[in-house]
């Protein structure tokens, strides 16, 4: 690190808040695989959280103004990389999404792409050079991001492209997106849902119609949806304690370690679980806007807004997922959630939140 940096100057708070989720995490995770073929899987977390630390400082270290400058190669990797995953990558679940690294590893190609969206949104917000974003502008940065979101929706992955979607949008209204056009996008998306439904996969349908109606095929379409809310509901008030949550360890409960972990931890530790675990992400995020805010320059508070955009997205559609509030979308639990790929992109992205409150401090 820089002679011009300090350590003392880093966010402590949210590291200190994220390593306590990842700890719950972990928890969660040993008492989701107890006994189960992913038993070791609590342990390869614990390794992912070690080695995203080691990203996040890395990240830190570099002068987001340098990273900037790459945006370009960037952007053109991101989007060959993801092009050989859809080609070469391991199909699970019937999804190509991963490249084998050995040794049991695999890596999310997509995952890390976000990074690159948030850097590539705040660098072309940056250099118009304007407080209004006009929808001319909007669009060329709109294609930009929708050859990786298209790319992403062939593996197929709608969760991880609803991503990409949510940065621009989000740092776009920062930006200065003119409401008439905000309510224009409102009223278009509005009349392309119905159509699209049209074009999505067959799993995909299927998310919907057990989303809209999961009692009529309780045991095919809405399986997931009911398991999830018996779950919650059965934590009650203080939850029935690690391991000994009926519908996780019976195996009710589908992939409880991945995108329904909020489900087994709150069928383990109840509504008082619940709160406090919602009030630490909520803090988490308030720091990162904090950040935003104190940013020393317009390209850092996009950045830190991008971060906190996905951060906020992907916790609103996991929760609202496992609630049956929304349909099943397979898009993990910042930090919770068992995954290399994710965690070590949410440590990056924390990375990033770093490296500009860092350079608050630089003469």
């Amino acid at each position: 690190m820089s002679k011009y940096l300090s350590a003392r100057d880093i966010d402590w708070t949210i590291l200190l808040i994220v390593l306590l989720i990842c700890a719950v995490g972990i928890l969660q995770i040993y008492s989701a695989t107890r006994d189960t073929d992913s038993t070791s899987s609590w342990w390869k977390q614990v390794l992912y959280v070690v080695g995203g630390l080691m990203l996040m400082w890395l990240v830190l270290a570099i002068d987001y103004h340098s990273l900037l400058h790459y945006v370009p190669g960037l952007y053109v990797g991101s989007v060959s990389a993801l092009t050989l995953t859809f080609l070469l990558g391991d199909r699970v679940y019937g999804s190509k999404r991963w490249i084998p690294l050995g040794f049991g590893f695999h890596l999310q190609v997509s995952e890390l792409v976000k990074l690159v969206i948030i850097l590539l949104v705040a660098r072309y917000l940056t250099d118009l050079r304007s407080d209004d974003l006009e929808i001319r502008d909007l669009l060329k940065l709109a294609g930009l991001v929708l050859v990786p979101t298209v790319l992403v929706l062939k593996q197929p992955d709608l969760g991880t492209a609803m991503t990409y979607v949510a940065v621009l949008f989000a740092c776009s209204f920062v930006a200065g997106l003119r409401w008439k056009y905000i309510a224009a996008i409102a009223v278009v998306a509005v009349l392309v849902i119905p159509v699209t439904y049209h074009f999505l996969p067959d799993y995909q349908k299927a998310r919907w119609v057990g989303f809209m109606n999961p009692e009529g095929d309780p045991q095919g379409k809405g399986y997931q949806s009911i398991q999830s809310q018996i779950a919650i509901g059965s934590g009650s008030m203080f939850g029935k304690g690690v391991t000994k949550g009926t519908q996780t360890q019976l195996r009710f409960l589908p992939v409880p370690w991945k995108d329904f972990i909020f489900a087994a931890f709150a069928e383990e530790h109840g509504f008082v679980g619940v709160v406090v675990m919602l009030a630490l992400f909520f803090v988490l995020l308030m720091r990162i806007v904090q950040n935003a805010q104190t940013a020393p320059d317009r390209v850092g508070m996009y950045i830190c807004m991008g971060v906190a955009a996905l951060l906020l997205f992907h916790v609103l559609v996991n929760v609202g997922m496992v609630a049956g509030l929304i349909p099943v979308t397979g898009i993990p639990l910042p930090f919770m959630s068992f995954g290399g790929s994710s965690i070590w992109t949410f440590f990056m992205a924390l990375g990033l939140v770093n490296n500009v409150r860092l350079r608050r401090f630089v003469n």
